[in-house]
C-alpha cells in the first residue's frame, strides 16, 4: 500500500480474515481451490427475499445447461437480465452469487437467469463462452414462459463472468442474434495480459493477486495463443460498434482496473453509451460480499447502482 493509497477499513479486515483462513490458489488442487471460495461466498442465511426462485436446466444439443430463475416481487412482464458468475472460469457456480443475483433481482426490478457454465480446465475455452451465448438464446426464445419480456434483454456478470458478458455481446452481434439490449460488466478481465499500471499497483495483497490471474488464464486456455483470440480478451476485438450500452464498474484496489476502464474507454470511442463508475477503495469482486460477517458495505450501493441503469435502460 501506498502513503495516500489505502482501501476501505472494512475491505482491509476482510483480506486479513481471508489471508488467516485460505490458502494460496496455486497451492491448491482445482478441487480444493473450488471449495475454499464456495466456503467464503456461502452458507449465509441473511440473504434477500424475492418472489420465486426456481431452479431449472436448459437442453442444448448433447449437454445441460443448469440456471436458477430469480423473480422480483412487482407484477410483470420484465425486462430479463442473463447473468454470469464470477470464479476466473474456474471456480464458482449459480449459490456462490445466489445473494448478489437476488439483490439485482428486487433493485433492478428484473428477471434474472443466473447460469452455471461449464468450467475449465474440464472444459477450457470457448466451452463457457458457448453455454452463456446458448443461455442468451433461450432467455430470448423462452422468456414468456418465465414472466419476461424477452424484447428487454440484458447480461450481466462479475470478474470471469463480466468477461463472459462482454464476449456474448460481441458474438451476438457476430451472429447477427439476439437483441441484447445491455451489459453490465463489473470487475470484469478483459485482456489476457498482466502489464498494466493496476497490476503493478495491485498484484499482491489484495485479494485477487497477480499469481491468482495467472493460475485462472493457465486452467482457461488450452494454449497462451488463445488469448490473442477477441472472444478470449474482449478487449483486442477490432470492432467495437454496434454493441449494447453499458455499465462497466471497477475498484481502485484490483488488477483488473485498467483493463475495466479501458473496455468502457473503448466502447465509448466506438459511440457506445457507457456508464463507467470506479469504487476506489475496494477490492476485486467487492460488489460479491453482500451479506455475512465480513460483507462490504459499498456492494449493495453498486447493485443498486446497477439496478438504477437497468431501470433507466428498460423503463421499469
Amino acid at each position: 500500500m501506498t502513503r495516500d493509497r489505502h482501501p476501505s477499513r472494512e475491505v482491509r479486515e476482510l483480506i486479513h480474515h481471508l489471508e488467516e483462513n485460505s490458502q494460496p490458489l496455486d497451492a491448491l488442487s482445482v478441487e480444493e481451490a473450488r471449495q475454499q471460495q464456495e466456503s467464503s461466498l456461502t452458507g449465509n442465511s441473511d440473504v434477500e427475499r424475492v418472489e420465486a426462485v426456481r431452479d431449472r436446466e436448459i437442453e442444448v444439443a448433447e449437454r445441460e445447461i443448469p440456471i436458477r430463475i430469480y423473480k422480483p416481487m412487482s407484477e410483470g412482464p420484465h425486462p430479463v437480465v442473463v447473468f454470469y458468475h464470477g470464479g476466473g472460469w474456474v471456480l464458482g457456480n449459480i449459490d456462490t452469487h445466489d445473494a448478489l443475483c437476488r439483490v439485482l433481482t428486487n433493485t433492478a426490478d428484473a428477471i434474472v437467469v443466473s447460469v452455471e457454465y461449464r468450467l475449465a480446465p474440464e472444459n477450457p475455452f470457448p466451452a463457457a463462452i458457448e453455454d452463456c451465448y446458448e443461455a442468451v438464446v433461450w432467455a430470448t426464445e423462452n422468456g414468456e414462459s418465465i414472466g419476461a419480456d424477452p424484447n428487454r434483454l440484458a447480461v450481466a456478470g462479475v470478474s470471469a463472468g463480466g468477461n463472459l458478458a462482454a464476449v456474448v455481446t460481441q458474438v451476438a452481434r457476430d451472429e447477427g442474434y439476439p437483441d441484447i439490449d445491455y451489459q453490465v460488466l463489473m470487475c470484469p478481465a478483459t485482456d489476457f495480459s498482466f502489464e498494466t499500471k493496476s497490476y503493478a499497483e495491485n498484484g499482491e495483497g489484495y485479494l485477487l493477486s497477480d499469481s491468482d490471474m495467472r493460475w485462472f488464464w493457465r486452467h482457461y486456455l488450452p494454449h497462451p495463443l488463445c488469448g490473442n483470440n477477441p472472444y478470449a480478451s474482449p478487449l483486442r476485438a477490432c470492432d467495437f460498434s454496434k454493441l449494447p450500452r453499458a455499465t462497466v464498474l471497477t475498484a481502485g484496489f484490483d488488477p483488473l482496473r485498467d483493463e475495466g476502464r479501458r473496455y468502457a474507454e473503448r466502447l465509448r470511442r466506438a459511440g457506445v453509451a457507457v456508464r463507467y463508475r470506479n469504487y476506489e477503495q475496494m477490492i476485486h469482486g467487492f460488489m460479491s460480499r453482500l451479506n455475512g460477517p465480513r460483507k462490504l458495505s459499498p456492494a449493495r450501493d453498486a447493485i443498486e447502482d446497477v439496478g438504477c441503469d437497468l431501470r433507466d435502460t428498460f423503463g421499469n
